[in-house]
């Protein structure tokens, strides 16, 4: 049999596949000598020695090199592939014993026949040596890597003795250029308290944290629990925070597991840590089978929301993509970052959703199947003085797109509503209102699945609150905050935007659903942590002032009206509206604000709306 390697990978292991030969050939002879304690009386098996290493070399290379051995980088080898050693070691063995066999049975070989111990000797040297020799390579660039820092190693903690905890302590252990040493582990696991765990031993609880960095002279913590929730992951920075030692976090533990990431990724602990909820897990089969193969439409591609939209959907297998926005700048980002993946075809379009000539010839030419609509102006304060703009696009380019969807087929469409629709208080979450009603007055007609989807602030979106501390923050403050009660739902854009495309597959006609936000956060609290987490102290280094409330905020947000109730579906973190007003078709001024902003009378059509839909919020004053 010939031996055949990929001349990349023989490159890679060279100097392996060099000494392995040396050892195969040479085992066979060590373990006829510790089968004969010496060397006396070899001289008699010697046909027979050089029959067996030479079917050695030849059956152990073809194992090794069918089972993957030399594909394998040894430097990060696995428990497995050290495993998969032995296999080869074993089945190297076997066959060369039972070609041994056959070809003394078959030919007359002169001398001595070997022992019938020697192929069980030989696989056990053979695998020993085989482990040690790429151990060795292993724990050599180890030692390398631990010399590779010239300065000195700061001493960490390591907060969370599971999976990433094990994963990080071996890491810092072996990489000096990371420049820290882990002393030890805290962990509120009862069953690990006083053990070593990758030779780093569990010195206490998390409570002790403070203690155990006195006493150990601790100079940084390492966070290793990419599942623990926001209270936990502030609970461990707040402990850090009063021993006065900086804190660091890791990668999800998915990522660092399915090796998209590496452990040594450490990164200051962010808002979003802070706010952590379990994650989002949706009906991906589902949602792919929705969207897979369709020729989508999503308006306010460039936006926050918007864009994480268009990169699910890329990723989630659309056939054809079109990115609507009038922002030339935002689509031509998220067309470059797109234009190449998954094999979609991405079409940038600049277009103006209340321009109704375009959006019609744009729909007629594209025939979507499925349209996301996430167009619209949402900053309260700046629509309250620009109200009619806030009516003529958030409601006038509603239109323009609904009716250009209805007139050619779209088979789905989705809007992107806001928790500021439920009982307005402000001009921007009227529109909203509006928007959702047409929505449903539409699946009503048609009997198809149009809905909408409701949901509070997301995390580092443009424009919202997190960003905007972040640069008075940078400026050396204040910190400014409306209300010291000022409170809002929070999401990140990635979970905001799974539950949109699971709420969008699971549509069928006219629903409104929400989004599960959690517990809502008090802005001032947001404020504080991001002061905290940009090694500020609040008061001192940074103020916090109160402006008082702008035109048209409420004091904290809510997810259903008075009038509307809500009941589950089968997803745990979507519910859908019920009892709404949204779902009575036919007031009277309705349909004449409607028809005022199909005429352009636009204020008109904002004082109708003015009358009937946006509350006094008194409650809150």
């Amino acid at each position: 049999m010939v031996l055949k390697v990929n001349r990349q990978l023989l490159a890679r292991n060279r100097y392996f596949l060099a000494l392995d030969v040396l050892g195969w050939s040479i085992l066979p002879l060590v373990a006829l000598g510790l089968r004969l304690d010496g060397l006396a009386g070899l001289a008699s098996y010697g046909s027979h020695l050089a029959v067996f290493s030479g079917l050695a070399v030849i059956c152990k290379g073809a194992v090794s090199h069918s089972l993957g051995i030399y594909s394998k980088y040894w430097l990060y080898a696995s428990a497995e592939d050290f495993a998969t050693v032995g296999v080869a070691a074993l089945l190297g063995s076997t066959a060369t014993f039972l070609l041994y066999s056959g070809l003394v049975f078959a030919v007359q070989v002169s001398g001595e026949a070997l022992p019938r111990s020697i192929p069980v000797i030989d696989f056990l040297l053979s695998a020993l040596f085989a482990v040690s020799l790429r151990s060795s390579a292993r724990l050599g660039s180890g030692f390398n890597r631990r010399r590779g820092h010239n300065g000195k190693r700061r001493r960490v903690l390591v907060v969370g003795a599971g999976d990433a905890g094990a994963l990080i302590a071996q890491e810092l252990k072996s990489n000096g250029d990371l420049g820290m040493a882990p002393i030890g582990f805290v962990d509120d696991d009862p069953h690990k308290q006083a053990h070593t765990i990758s030779g780093v031993p569990v010195l206490g609880a998390i409570d002790e944290i403070e203690s155990v960095i006195k006493q150990h002279h601790i100079e940084a913590a390492v966070i290793a629990i990419p599942s623990g929730s926001g209270a936990l992951i502030r609970r461990v920075r707040d402990l850090c925070d009063k021993a006065g030692i900086e804190a660091k976090t890791v990668p999800s533990l998915s990522d660092l597991i399915a090796g998209r990431v590496r452990v040594s990724e450490l990164r200051e602990v962010r808002i979003e840590d802070l706010l952590r909820r379990e994650p989002v897990r949706i009906d991906e089969a589902l949602v792919k089978e929705t969207v897979a193969g369709e020729t989508v439409l999503v308006t306010g591609a460039g936006g926050s929301i918007g864009s994480e939209i268009c990169r699910q959907l890329v990723r989630l297998g659309v056939e054809r993509l079109a990115l609507i926005d009038r922002n030339e700048n935002s689509v031509f980002r998220i067309y470059e970052e797109l234009k190449f993946q998954n094999g979609a075809e991405i079409e940038p379009w600049i277009v103006d959703v209340r321009d109704a000539v375009a959006v019609e010839r744009l729909f007629s030419d594209l025939d979507p199947a499925i349209v996301f609509h996430a167009a619209a102006h949402k900053h309260v304060p700046l629509l309250e003085r620009n109200a009619e703009e806030a009516v003529r696009n958030n409601i006038g380019g509603m239109l323009t797109v609904l009716d250009a969807a209805e007139r050619v087929g779209v088979e789905r469409f989705v809007l992107i509503s806001t928790d500021k629709a439920v009982s307005p208080s402000n001009v921007m979450g009227a529109t909203k209102l509006v928007c959702e009603w047409l929505v449903t007055e539409v699946a009503n007609k048609l009997q198809l699945p149009y809905v909408s989807v409701r949901f509070g602030n997301v995390l580092g979106s443009s424009g919202s609150v997190v960003p905007l501390f972040k640069e008075q923050i940078a400026a050396g403050g204040p910190v400014r905050v409306t209300h010291p009660e000022m409170s809002r739902y929070f999401m990140t854009i990635p979970e905001a935007v799974l539950l949109v495309l699971q709420a969008a597959a699971m549509g069928r006609s006219g629903e409104t659903f929400v989004l599960d936000m959690g517990e809502p956060v008090r802005i001032v609290d947001l404020a504080h942590d991001l002061i905290q987490l940009s090694g500020l102290v609040v008061g001192s280094d940074v103020e916090v002032v109160f402006t008082g409330r702008r035109p048209g905020e409420k004091l904290a947000e809510q997810l259903f009206s008075e009038s509307e109730s809500s009941s589950e579906t089968e997803h745990a973190k979507i519910l859908v509206v019920s009892n709404g007003v949204g779902n009575v078709n036919g007031q009277a001024w309705r349909t004449e604000m409607i028809q005022a902003v199909r005429n352009g009378a636009i204020g008109e059509a904002l004082e109708l709306m003015r009358a009937h839909i946006v509350t006094s919020d008194a409650a809150d004053a």
